[in-house]
């Protein structure tokens, strides 16, 4: 809801994320970014306290942490975070899978952080690799066959429907040219066996199903559901030159209660006085998980492969010592070089127990 009522009270900024002289930006927000907010103006960091209870961010690294799927090649991935709309997922498989899958639950969303290989789906394969999206939608049998020694895949499971938003004003070709999403097309399968399995995840439980004839042998397809894979490297970054730009403004996917976002590499803004980093917020009304993917912040490199969750009305934010050199060192830089894939979620998460074990 957009209104034309305002109100300023106290030392404020003429205009919102800009020209703070020397005050700290604080933006309260509803429905995302995208309802009512608020800016307070602070003389002090907003993120500077101590936490007890179950209300804290969590910082884990991806790349180290120990799935049943990197041990094992009938191995799981590891749970990270879960309500009822989604279930966010950890993969570090190094074998390909023995048996094939089929997700009854929900639509699968994986983020190839690490790792090469195909996806062997009933509809033909899909190749990977580091920077794509693989989206296998419910109940299709499919399986991971894995190329390369590591592998570090960042999956969102939805309970709804996955399907790209409407980008109101932006015409056809933008932020991605569909054109570019890959699909499958039907192909011999790989694997030769006896006896195929497929398991099944039907209401969070596993069951088997054992075909003589290849699962995947399809000779063709047609229709508007189908896996499908989309690399990073294809997307257009929607910015602003006089205003930092929220991360609604780059949503890839959406499904009720779920966006999956993505932050890339793009210039910075270059009118004077313009805040270049996102500033100090509560998002109200939604849960935000990041995985680093890479890249650097002025210059500085970013820990790729952690993974973050801020609860929804608590404070986050790059630190004051970057905010200072985005000032100090404007002349210094063109370019924010960040990768961050991200999922929002309305409802409150749930950390898996394992994840709270580890967890800074």
């Amino acid at each position: 809801m957009r209104t034309l009522i305002q109100h300023a009270r106290g030392r404020t900024t003429r205009q919102a994320h800009r020209d703070l002289d020397g005050m700290l930006e604080d933006e309260l927000t509803r429905d995302g970014f995208d309802g009512r907010s608020a800016a307070l103006y602070r003389a002090h960091d907003p993120t500077k306290f101590r936490a007890t209870g179950r209300f804290r961010s969590t910082l884990i690294q991806g790349s180290t942490l120990l799935t049943s799927d990197h041990s094992d090649p009938a191995g799981l991935p590891q749970r990270l975070f879960f309500n009822d709309d989604c279930t966010i997922w950890c993969s570090r498989r190094r074998g390909s899978m023995p048996f094939y899958r089929r997700n009854v639950d929900g639509d699968e969303c994986w983020f190839v952080h690490q790792g090469m290989g195909i996806v062997e789906t009933e509809f033909g394969p899909l190749p990977f690799e580091p920077g794509d999206y693989v989206v296998i939608p419910k109940s299709i049998t499919h399986r991971w066959v894995m190329t390369g020694a590591e592998s570090l895949l960042f999956g969102c499971e939805s309970v709804g429907e996955l399907s790209a938003p409407f980008y109101v004003g932006l015409g056809r070709f933008a932020p991605f040219d569909v054109d570019l999403v890959r699909v499958p097309e039907p192909a011999p399968a790989l694997l030769q066996a006896a006896e195929y399995e497929v398991r099944v995840k039907y209401d969070h439980e596993y069951s088997s199903l054992f075909f003589k004839d290849h699962p995947c042998e399809v000779l063709g397809w047609k229709g508007d559901l189908f896996p499908f894979a989309f690399n990073i490297r294809d997307w257009n970054v929607i910015m602003s030159d006089s205003l930092h730009l929220p991360p609604s403004m780059h949503c890839f996917l959406t499904a009720p209660g779920v966006n999956i976002i993505n932050l890339l590499p793009r210039p910075f803004e270059t009118v004077r006085g313009v805040e270049r980093l996102p500033w100090y917020h509560r998002n109200a009304d939604y849960d935000e998980v990041a995985l680093i993917h890479g890249g650097n912040a002025l210059g500085r490199p970013m820990q790729a492969g952690v993974i973050s969750h801020e609860p929804q009305g608590l404070h986050h934010g790059f630190g004051e010592k970057l905010r200072q050199r985005s000032t100090e060192e404007w002349d210094q830089h063109s370019r924010l070089e960040w990768s961050i894939i991200m999922v929002e979620t309305r409802r409150p998460l749930k950390v898996d127990p394992v994840v709270i074990e580890i967890r800074k």
